[in-house]
């Protein structure tokens, strides 16, 4: 089985032997984040093809070169609010997704960043087993190690078991996130979901991933823009939204580690600059 990402405008990169064999067309042009961090002015299957390579290249993802051991991508990504959440003792564990292992419980900060900082929508995946020995050596469960399959729930069911109560998990579908709310009210869990990989979504899957996530990323998403009510929003291009108590206060943590200037204010929001966003929101 090949190993599946989508990137850069959900563009479907399909990757066998540490080689990319297939890429998709994007479904938007350009994205401020990667203008700024990789100077890609124009998304298009060549630059998606290149960016894939450079990250099988300098990261080893979906080969056994992996780095589980990484810097910060992004002031406010996924990845880094949850490690500031570990590091800071609003979470006890997180459930995400790794490249070559699938669902990963963990509390170890550094390996919650480093297997998030560089992967996107992970569609599927297949075992490497030095990956997921370099996990377990760093702390890390794997859901199912024979199959590495994505699933947050069975994910978070497992964290419960071991005796985690304040859990933060990643979601990319809607329906994942209803089933987490449910689970979470049967088995008196603190969930802390967040949307991510929300490019495209149709605009029932938009208001359900605002109902019951407490963060959301924005990506290329024009529906999520226009649904949501935040308590708080981070960056204004590609914004995060905290649309909960609970993740307001993980974001508000997460810029306490942030090294560089914040301006703080009150505002009316989503606050979304028109010549920022990605191009065209889908």
């Amino acid at each position: 089985m090949p190993h599946v990402m989508e990137i850069l405008g959900k563009a479907r990169v399909v990757v066998k032997d540490g080689e990319v064999v297939e890429v998709s067309d994007p479904l938007i042009t350009w994205c401020p984040i990667f203008e700024k961090a990789r100077g890609i002015s124009e998304i298009t299957k060549e630059e998606i093809r290149k960016n894939m390579e450079f990250r099988i290249r300098d990261f080893g993802l979906f080969t056994s070169r992996r780095q589980l051991d990484m810097d910060i991508f992004v002031g406010f990504g996924a990845s880094e609010t949850m490690m500031t959440g570990l590091n800071s003792g609003l979470l006890d564990t997180t459930v995400t997704a790794c490249d070559g292992a699938g669902t990963v419980i963990s509390n170890n900060p550094l390996l919650v960043q480093g297997m998030g900082a560089r992967i996107s929508g992970l569609v599927e995946t297949e075992p490497i087993d030095e990956i997921i020995n370099g996990i377990n050596q760093r702390g890390g469960i794997v859901l199912d190690p024979s199959t590495a399959r994505i699933d947050p729930v069975e994910g978070v069911r497992k964290a419960a078991k071991i005796g985690y109560k304040r859990i933060a998990v990643t979601v990319v579908f809607s329906d994942t996130a209803r089933q987490l709310r449910e689970l979470e009210g049967e088995i008196d869990l603190e969930l802390t979901i967040i949307g991510a990989h929300v490019t495209a979504i149709d605009r029932e899957c938009a208001a359900e991933m605002v109902k019951f996530t407490d963060i959301v990323t924005s990506c290329a998403s024009k529906n999520i823009r226009e649904l949501v009510n935040p308590l708080v929003q981070v960056g204004n291009a590609v914004p995060l939204f905290g649309l909960t108590q609970r993740g307001k206060e993980l974001l508000l943590e997460r810029a306490k580690e942030v090294d560089s200037p914040l301006l703080v204010s009150s505002a009316t929001l989503p606050s979304l600059p028109q010549n920022r966003q990605p191009k065209e929101l889908v």
